[in-house]
């Protein structure tokens, strides 16, 4: 396996960037919940990629159109551009030797030491050792969120050992079709233990017919970690590692000075958008524990392209920041009547 480019830079190089929301976020959480017939949630992929439905969103009016992805350029002008997140999910989920313990990585600190999220715990206590494929494994530290500090006694080929970390909600053990579809097409920077979903849909051939840039965000575990209080202000981000290269800086700004559209595809993107600061964007390697919920007033992006989200999580009230949490709410009721296909493998929402 090669090394993690980004999850390998020495702490010094990163900046953190916290944005603070000005206007206080009153919601509960109970105010994103939604009923969701357990068949609408997809736990395998589509047989084409490209072969999403599409439910565009006009926040504005609050008017619903129901479109297919291959659509997706109708609603583009030449002025626009698409900001995509090309992280690379790793194989980080293994079982010890027994197939009684879980591990999933979830940083990597040196070829050796990994953070990790572990389960059943009473099992993982410091000092044990376990064996994850042909590397023996001592547990050196337990953090305050649970997660452990890991020493193996030599680097671990995840490529061979690991599986892909693909949601618990799907029920079943990943397999060699989770290897290629929970995956982009144009992913290249390994570090992520979830999909940058949003980006599922795209191929190699339309993503060459639209305007595009790319940047980094390897997606952590707190992007799918519940939201445990009512008062949704209490919830804490976990900081994510991003990377905005030159090239895609410039772009952005460009378009922006022509008074085009940012168009974000996925939540991971937002984030990593949202959390620069005012004015031209710059090369820069940082981190974010951004949390975007109403009301934030969105900064650089213009319009979003996502999946359907787990109600009650952090992101359905990202979304719900960019189109109104009423409107989102009764765009998801109308994608439950229309049979749309929910979560990481399933359907997407367009909103302008």
């Amino acid at each position: 396996m090669q090394p993690l480019a980004s999850s390998l830079q020495p702490l010094a190089s990163i900046r953190p960037v916290n944005r603070i929301v000005t206007e206080e976020a009153t919601e509960r959480l109970s105010d994103y919940c939604y009923e969701l017939p357990p068949e609408l949630i997809a736990n395998r992929p589509s047989l084409h990629r490209e072969g999403a439905r599409m439910l565009v969103l006009h926040r504005k009016s609050g008017q619903i159109e129901h479109r297919l992805f291959k659509d997706l350029p109708d609603y583009l002008t030449p002025h626009d551009l698409l900001v995509l997140n090309d992280s690379k999910v790793i194989p980080a989920r293994l079982y010890d030797s027994s197939g009684r313990i879980e591990v999933l990585l979830i940083q990597q600190r040196d070829d050796t030491h990994w953070v990790a999220m572990v389960k059943p715990g009473r099992k993982m206590r410091v000092g044990s050792v376990i064996f994850l494929g042909d590397a023996e494994v001592t547990v050196l530290e337990i953090f305050s969120d649970g997660t452990r500090l890991l020493e193996f006694n030599h680097p671990i080929d995840l490529e061979r050992w690991g599986t892909m970390p693909i949601p618990p909600y799907f029920k079943r053990p990943a397999d060699a079709i989770d290897r290629e579809r929970y995956q982009t097409v144009f992913a290249r920077d390994p570090g992520s233990v979830a999909a940058p979903t949003a980006g599922l849909h795209f191929t190699q051939e339309i993503l060459e017919k639209l305007p595009h840039v790319f940047l980094t965000l390897h997606v952590g575990p707190g992007t799918f970690l519940p939201v445990k209080s009512d008062n949704v202000s209490e919830h804490q981000m976990h900081h994510e590692r991003y990377e905005i290269k030159e090239g895609s800086a410039e772009q952005i700004n460009k378009v922006e000075a022509q008074q085009g559209r940012i168009i974000a595809v996925g939540t991971t993107t937002t984030r990593v958008l949202e959390s620069q600061p005012p004015g031209k964007l710059s090369a820069v390697l940082g981190s974010t524990d951004i949390f975007i919920r109403p009301p934030y007033q969105f900064q650089k992006v213009d319009a979003l392209l996502t999946n359907f989200h787990l109600p009650a999580s952090t992101l359905l009230m990202l979304v719900s920041a960019m189109a109104g949490r009423e409107k989102i709410l009764a765009a998801y009721e109308e994608a439950v009547r229309e049979q749309y296909r929910f979560f990481s493998y399933g359907d997407c929402m367009l909103i302008l």
